[in-house]
């Protein structure tokens, strides 16, 4: 098993979570899954653009660490305009 090398010295967490995720259930029924995967594409993308090191993933919740911590910043506001602009 191959160990994440996580950031040491002055560490920002940042945890998601989405909005309304059981009602975004029932509405999407199977294409749920499709979303969430489309979600958790995009959000690793901004994170780990910007250094982040995903810590744990349960459910459509993130748990990611960065530092210097001003980039948790940049890729939280990568992610969001990304998802803003997913169909």
């Amino acid at each position: 098993m191959c160990m994440r090398q996580l950031p040491e010295g002055t560490v920002t967490f940042v945890f998601t979570d989405i909005e309304g995720s059981t009602r975004l259930l029932r509405t999407l029924g199977n294409h749920y899954r499709d979303a969430l995967e489309d979600q958790r594409t995009i959000l690793r993308d901004a994170f780990t653009s910007h250094g982040g090191v995903e810590v744990d993933t349960q459910g459509d919740a993130f748990f990611v660490a960065f530092s210097p911590p001003e980039r948790h910043c940049k890729a939280a506001i990568r992610g969001q305009r990304a998802l803003a602009e997913h169909p």
